[in-house]
């Protein structure tokens, strides 16, 4: 779907909140969303709840998956979907209310200058707050990014980032899940795009209502192999 090299050029932003069963949080998300952006799509990534419902009644147009095909599906679906609208750039967020909707200017500055950026909302994190686990896992992503595309990048796994939709698209990524947000930064990096990274803050909520669909094994495994795979240039 990217538009031919004959089209006008695309601007202005939007923002995309990929979301699985995230009923309870969507509507609030995009609420906040809408406060700082003209528009917020929601992908809702086949949820068996009422998150579509809660999200279209908060205002976002709503683009539903047939089943769940994973975030990186949802986000490449949203970036399609602005593509063919003119849009040059998408600002996700996740649909559990981590991300902070007053730090979308943040990732926005700079995006309307000549050489498109992806930008990486690094977030400020307090290790009370955060399993000891999860932050191995983050550490560890960081380091084979950095050997895998040479560049040193503070937090790989973030989902708060402004992808420059055309240069996006283009990159030819592969892994529908959450191993698309690491191969994504290293594709990108090779093919000159620019990564910025720039600190906001994030909310955590209570252990026992926080909600992640991230599974540590499995999906740690898929970004592994796809990190080895474009290392070795077999992805």
């Amino acid at each position: 779907m990217i538009q031919p090299s004959g089209d006008p050029a695309p601007s202005g932003f939007l923002v995309a909140v990929p979301a699985f069963n995230c009923e309870e949080t969507i509507g609030e998300v995009v609420s906040g969303a809408r406060s700082h952006a003209p528009r917020v799509i929601v992908v809702d990534d086949g949820s068996v709840d009422g998150t579509g419902s809660v999200a279209e009644a908060a205002g976002a147009t709503v683009l539903r998956q047939p089943r769940n095909l994973g975030k990186g599906a949802a986000i490449r679906r949203a970036l399609e979907w602005a593509d063919a609208q003119g849009i040059a750039t998408v600002l996700t967020m996740d649909g559990d209310g981590q991300h902070l909707p007053e730090e979308i200017p943040k990732l926005l500055e700079g995006q309307e200058s000549d050489i498109p950026t992806l930008a990486i909302g690094a977030r400020i994190i307090d290790e009370r707050e955060v399993s000891a686990n999860r932050l191995f896992g983050n550490r560890f992503a960081n380091r084979w990014v950095e050997i895998a595309c040479g560049e040193t990048i503070p937090d790989t796994q973030s989902g708060m980032r402004a992808y420059p939709v055309r240069q996006t698209l283009q990159l030819g990524t592969r892994a529908s899940r959450f191993a698309f947000e690491t191969e994504v930064l290293i594709r990108a990096v090779r093919a000159g795009i620019p990564i910025r990274s720039v600190p906001v803050q994030t909310y955590y909520p209570p252990a026992d209502v926080r909600r992640s669909h991230y599974r540590p094994f499995v999906d740690t495994v898929r970004i592994i192999f796809v990190v080895l795979g474009l290392i070795f240039r077999l992805y």
